[in-house]
């Protein structure tokens, strides 16, 4: 008998690659750690030891502000350490391979790597090559998992409530991750989500994923929550049309102070084109929650990390579809 038969089994490495990979207890777990960490931010010294001796490598193929800083000050924060890798200035612009590069962080034995990559699926292959937990922060127009989280416990904590809201999500539905994802976790919660937009920007039967579709803005009156995406121009081809002219989308599907009715809040993923999809007005107003957001991420992404590394695994297998 090897010493190989002789140790026991590794337990399964959980990942966060998609919505699907959550259900509902999951969600409120995360959530609710996200709470509890959130009265360590008001402390005077905000650094907790709980990953201590673990590391936590950023490999990004896509410009980030608001995911990247916060997922490496979340880590920090856990007192982790932390490794940013960017695509410009790595290997990566000699031609190496993401299967390479994922191969290459594997001999380092890092316990996550996050990835941000502009194809579909690239996340997936990082978690075949490595050891290490992976998660998702953007994957194309296909997933953003920890997006849709810091939304909800955004929309909770303001709202008091997730059961039974209404969410209204106005825009580039299209190229849009974020809209995805965020669809199947408010079905998770018992919420419910309407998509709006122009014909051209609204997937041919995304209804499937649970949601209803609109192309009319004013529906979105009924709606507790307005979530307004920005028109995604590096995910369209040269020569692409998809509106006549951003000053006909704006004048159309623009959401401005005229378009939000008193109880409304509304979100953002950022980054804002103020002037096209929303109104600075709006922006800046009290009803806005985009600051609360940016808060949302820091706490819900030390939720992540902190659920990855300390819960005990299930099994949970990679998918091997990304429908």
């Amino acid at each position: 008998m090897t010493m190989s038969e002789l140790r026991p089994p590794s337990p399964p490495r959980r990942h966060l690659l998609s919505i699907r990979d959550l259900d509902r207890a999951d969600v409120e777990r995360i959530l609710d750690t996200a709470r509890a960490l959130t009265a360590s931010l008001q402390r005077e010294v905000k650094k907790l030891p709980t990953l201590r001796g673990r590391t936590v490598v950023n490999l990004f193929y896509e410009s980030s502000t608001r995911t990247l800083a916060s997922f490496e000050l979340a880590a920090k924060r856990l007192s982790a350490d932390t490794m940013s890798l960017r695509s410009a200035g790595s290997s990566v612009d000699k031609g190496e391979s993401l299967k390479d590069t994922a191969l290459t962080l594997a001999a380092y034995d890092p316990d996550v790597i996050i990835v941000r990559h502009p194809s579909i699926g690239a996340p997936w292959l990082v978690a075949r090559y490595t050891g290490a937990h992976v998660v998702n922060a953007g994957d194309g127009k296909h997933q953003h998992p920890t997006q849709a989280l810091l939304d909800l416990h955004t929309m909770r904590e303001v709202l008091g409530r997730l059961e039974g809201l209404q969410v209204a999500i106005v825009g580039d539905v299209l190229h849009s991750r974020v809209a995805r994802s965020l669809v199947e976790a408010l079905g998770l919660v018992g919420a419910e989500a309407l998509l709006v937009g122009p014909p051209t920007l609204l997937p041919r039967g995304i209804e499937a994923l649970g949601c209803a579709v609109s192309t009319d803005i004013g529906d979105i009156a009924d709606a507790d929550v307005v979530y307004v995406l920005r028109m995604q121009a590096e995910r369209m081809g040269p020569g692409e049309a998809f509106v006549p002219s951003l000053r006909e989308y704006t004048a159309l599907y623009g959401i401005g102070p005229d378009r939000v009715r008193s109880g409304q809040v509304v979100m953002h993923p950022g980054p804002m084109n103020r002037g096209i999809e929303i109104d600075a007005r709006v922006a800046d107003s009290d009803a806005a929650l985009v600051t609360d957001q940016v808060r949302s991420g820091l706490v819900v992404r030390m939720a992540i990390l902190y659920d990855l590394l300390t819960v005990a695994p299930v099994e949970a297998p990679v998918h091997a579809g990304m429908a």
